[in-house]
Formats: structure tokens, sequence, C-alpha cells
């Protein structure tokens, strides 16, 4: 079994904003994979399905982005879980908006929801989908840029790269990890070599 977790924080008041892109991929992934996500477990909203006949669950933790991970480990032992079965899909302020990364391990760069989940798993090799939001100015704005929602020109191309985000998860479930990482992360870095020429 897979476990897919898209990071965020529960409310209206969040649903739109950046810190919610884990969410809205999750989202995005369940419809178009048919599968709902009705059921509750551990704080979190989760649905279950198959993909090319793998059993997966999807979950939303609703604890909050700082402490995810106390939901998130529960769930993978629930399940027992390993750390090559857990993709986890976060907004990620090192990537310019627009770009997606897929990776396996690394820190938390700050990020309250990856550092959380860190803590509880007492592992760090989990597999990632990065959504680039980009940052701001000046780091004493952080916590109100990630809270804040896209601008309406980000709001233009977003359910494009929601999209795509999605279908990155799926290619990681039909192929490997490396094999999605070659496609995605390659593809990424020449648009950025793209539009950096012009």
């Amino acid at each position: 079994m897979k476990l897919i977790v898209g990071l965020g924080n529960p409310g209206t008041q969040y649903r739109k904003s950046k810190h919610n892109a884990g969410f809205m991929i999750v989202e995005r992934f369940s419809d178009l994979h048919g599968i709902s996500m009705n059921q509750r477990l551990f704080d979190s909203i989760i649905g279950k399905g198959k993909i090319n006949r793998e059993a997966v669950t999807l979950a939303e933790p609703q604890t909050y982005m700082n402490l995810s991970g106390i939901s998130v480990n529960r769930l993978r032992n629930y399940f027992r879980i390993g750390m090559e079965d857990l993709i986890v899909i976060h907004d990620d302020l090192d990537l310019p908006f627009q770009t997606i990364r897929l990776k396996k391990g690394g820190g938390h760069g700050g990020h309250k929801g990856l550092l959380s989940l860190i803590e509880n798993l007492g592992d760090r090799d989990f597999l990632r989908v990065r959504f680039g939001i980009g940052r701001p100015e000046r780091k004493s704005m952080v916590e109100e840029y990630v809270l804040a929602p896209f601008s309406p020109e980000e709001e233009d191309a977003l359910p494009g790269l929601i999209q795509k985000a999605a279908e990155a998860v799926g290619d990681i479930l039909t192929s490997d990890i490396h094999a999605a990482m070659r496609k995605y992360n390659l593809r990424e870095r020449k648009q950025i070599a793209k539009n950096e020429k012009y």
C-alpha cells in the first residue's frame, strides 16, 4: 500500500492559501482516480482506492500544519507503511512558482509540516512532491506570505500546475520515484533555463 499525504491547514480561511497546495493536489489526484475522500481516521480526512492494482490511501491531516506528523505517523503505523511507500505533497518556498520537483529524503527547510513529520516519523527518507510557491521579499513576511492566497496571475496558472503535480504523483506510482524524478526534474530545469534566456 502507498500512503499519499497532502499537507495543509483545515478551515475555509486557509483553503486557497499557498500553504494548502498539498491539499489542492491530493484532492485533484483523488478526482483523477475516482477516490472519494469521505472518511476520517487519526485526525485526517482519508480516501482509499486502487491504482494499477495497488492499494492507495490518500490523507489530509486536520491537525494544522505544525502537528501534521502526529496524524501521519499514526496512519503509517496503522497501515504498516514503509518510508519508500509514503509520498508527501507540500508547498516549497525554495522553489519558484510554476516549479514542481520530486525528491526522496532531505531536510525540512523551515517548513513546519515537514519538521513535524521528521520529528514524529523519526525518519526523513519519505518521498516528496514539492510545489514551488517562491519566497516573499523579506524573511519576516514568510508566515503571512504562505497563509495568503495566490495572486490573480498565479491563480490563472494554478489549475494546470495542480494537474501536473497530481500527474507526477501518478507517475511515482506507475513507474518509480527515480524514473519520475528524471522526467519531472529534468523538464523543470529545462523550462527554467528557457525562461532565463528571455
